[in-house]
């Protein structure tokens, strides 16, 4: 279980307040996979990093009784000058799992070919998702952060990753961003919406596609 408990967090961009969440409080429950729906910039992505424990809200806490991954699909916890065997190694390390069995699941999983032994600043965007996703599908967490992974790769490597991210949720829970509806229906069975720093939780994925949907039609005018 994760609560959100009078999480704020406000930032500048260019001299401009940004304010990604105001006093929220949220409770995601044990095991359920959650679609986290809002507009481009509403601060999906900072949200993440926030529960991730990447990024130190402005006020409030994050409080969790399981362990997290950092957010999938956001490649900043990856060193750019290490390779990306590297990388794997130093958290199979932090996280005290079998370097050599790690290593080899997350270079069949994220096919980077002879990348995997190249610098992370030398890939894509979409090969370090790739390893991201790798990484932390290799590892047992309670709740998954997952940032857009299924956008990275071609129509097989995303099946591959929808494959791997179900059997994961047999034991687990995830926080799901994905600009597809359709994803959002496939992969998640609640839902919660940020829109202007607030946070509405639904039990049903479709409520919280509803309420997305309604944000983002065109406003009348009168």
């Amino acid at each position: 279980m994760i609560v959100l408990r009078d999480l704020t967090k406000v930032f500048e961009i260019n001299g401009t307040t940004k304010v990604v969440a105001d006093r929220i409080n949220a409770v995601f429950p044990t095991g359920v996979s959650v679609g986290l729906l809002g507009r481009n910039g509403a601060g999906k992505s900072t949200l993440l990093k926030v529960i991730a424990g990447t990024s130190a809200p402005t006020s409030g806490e994050v409080l969790s009784d399981g362990n997290i991954s950092f957010p999938v699909g956001l490649a900043s916890a990856m060193h750019p000058d290490m390779t990306g065997a590297q990388n794997t190694r130093f958290v199979a390390r932090i996280y005290a799992a079998d370097t050599r069995e790690m290593i080899r699941f997350v270079a069949n999983f994220a096919e980077l070919g002879e990348h995997f032994h190249l610098p992370v600043r030398t890939y894509s965007s979409g090969m370090r998702s790739r390893l991201s996703f790798g990484i932390n599908m290799a590892l047992q967490f309670d709740t998954y952060l997952i940032d857009e992974i299924t956008a990275a790769g071609d129509a097989a490597f995303r099946s591959k990753s929808t494959r791997v991210f179900r059997d994961r949720m047999r034991n687990a829970g995830a926080i799901f961003v994905s600009h597809s509806m359709g994803a959002m229906r496939d992969m998640c069975e609640a839902g919660a919406v940020l829109e202007d720093g607030q946070l509405t939780y639904y039990d049903d994925i479709e409520e919280a596609i509803a309420h997305h949907e309604q944000n983002m039609a065109p406003r009348r005018r009168a």
